[in-house]
């Protein structure tokens, strides 16, 4: 599959991961892709051959584990997209004779918790040894519940305009507890790439909007199925990398991972479009591999980790070409002159492979240019001159408001709406943020409100 050199650095790199825990296939596929850029589509089938081979961890023998590796490797055929070896994220510092290296953890002073192991982190967590195991569900069992109330995540559908469902995972109450104290001991303190502006402290969508103000041309692009692309084993590396135990980053991987139950994906209607087929079957295969789950406090934040590298490597193609890159959570945007993004087709093509090298996809569906003789949008703000809203945005606001003080305000919640005066004083808010004038109008209609009609 890999040429005789990088299967004899792979070989090398997960020996040392597969003999670092438990002897079991799950726990094996887990290290090793643990150590990789991206979860290879073998890791499984070479899992169960290591199993299948030694009974026992052969610590005493890592040569012989090499050769098995080595040999599963130069047999085993690529699949599409895989012509290149997952990329070795971290090298491991020789344990006394095992033949074997691993790279001490990540140098930095970032103020996360310390947690020495997984003990340590139960009492941190008020929970007990089982409690805990049950939360971190690390064998997936999640998957294979049927009954809800043994299932730590409620699950939801929304309806997209590319006719997939997007799924919304959402943790139940204790399990979202522990991971907004995970967001805020752990994951707030380690800084993300300049380029990201979304779910970061003190970045905003307005901030991701006004570096593409005033520009030429404006390329967006979207990245697909975003959450559900970072497997845990790359949440796994992130964990291993700022300095956790094994055993420790493999618990948090499993408090901020989840795989969707069968039950759960199989009623979910499938689109009769041919196109949508083979998309609805591989998104469901993605889902019920462990992975970063939409609706749950962590995600975001392990998401802009996860994609570090990616932001690196597009800045750095921005910055060679003139360009100004951002990214809001799976939107990327590129700004510049018109002649270099007027054509984009081979930068979009070279933008597509590095997203596949970095283990995320392009939505080609979702691609568009857009010049100053048009409206250019960066994620809803217009962005021409400067970061406004969109006059119709504005129209559609400023109707509501006029009819809800000649009507009542009931009038116009035709959504239902719990709160209607705290959506629309957010509406308004957020207007007048980006124009000041248009906001001082909205402000006078929403003054003229009678709000007592609405109790």
């Amino acid at each position: 599959m890999y040429t005789g050199l990088e299967r004899y650095v792979l070989a090398g790199e997960l020996c040392g991961a597969f003999l670092e825990g438990p002897w079991n296939a799950v726990e094996l596929a887990e290290r090793g892709a643990g150590c990789l850029d991206r979860w290879p589509s073998w890791m499984t089938a070479l899992a169960l051959r290591v199993v299948a081979t030694h009974r026992s961890a052969p610590s005493d023998r890592p040569a012989d584990l090499v050769e098995v590796i080595t040999a599963f490797l130069e047999e085993h055929p690529a699949r599409a997209g895989e012509s290149e070896p997952p990329g070795i994220i971290r090298l491991l510092e020789r344990p006394a004779g095992s033949g074997t290296s691993r790279r001490a953890p990540l140098e930095h002073d970032w103020p996360i918790a310390e947690i020495e192991s997984v003990g340590v982190l139960a009492q941190r967590l008020e929970l007990g040894d089982g409690q805990l195991a049950w939360l971190a569900d690390v064998r997936g069992l999640e998957r294979r519940v049927t009954d809800e109330k043994l299932r730590n995540y409620r699950y939801a559908t929304v309806p997209r305009r590319s006719g997939l469902p997007r799924l919304i995972e959402a943790p139940k109450a204790r399990l979202k507890e522990i991971q907004r104290w995970l967001l805020h001991e752990i994951l707030d303190h380690i800084p993300v790439h300049d380029a990201a502006q979304g779910f970061a402290r003190r970045r905003y969508v307005v901030d991701h909007a006004a570096l593409h103000a005033g520009q030429d041309a404006v390329l967006r692009l979207d990245l697909k199925d975003f959450f559900a692309s970072v497997a845990a084993a790359r949440v796994y590396g992130i964990f291993r990398t700022v300095g956790y135990a094994p055993a420790v980053a493999h618990t948090l991987t499993g408090l901020s991972t989840n795989a969707v139950p069968q039950a759960v994906w199989h009623v979910i209607p499938r689109s009769p479009e041919p196109r949508l087929v083979q998309a609805h079957f591989w998104l469901g295969r993605q889902l019920a591999t462990p992975h970063l789950p939409q609706g749950a406090p962590t995600s975001p934040a392990l998401a802009n980790l996860a994609a570090f590298r990616l932001d690196r490597r597009l800045a750095g193609l921005a910055g060679s070409l003139g360009l100004r890159y951002s990214r809001y959570a799976d939107d990327l945007t590129f700004s510049g002159p018109s002649w270099v993004l007027g054509r984009s087709g081979p930068l979009q093509e070279l933008i597509a492979s590095i997203a596949a090298a970095e283990g995320f996809a392009l939505n080609r569906d979702k691609s568009a240019v857009h010049t100053a003789g048009a409206r250019q949008s960066v994620c809803g703000i217009v962005v021409n001159v400067h970061p406004n809203a969109a006059r119709t945005e504005y129209d559609r606001l400023r109707a509501i408001l006029h009819n809800a003080a000649r009507h009542g305000p009931e009038s116009q919640n035709r959504a239902g709406v719990i709160d209607f005066e705290a959506h629309l004083r957010g509406r308004v808010a957020w207007i007048a943020s980006l124009n000041p004038a248009r906001g001082e109008r909205l402000h006078r209609l929403f003054a003229q409100i009678d709000w007592g009609q609405a109790d």
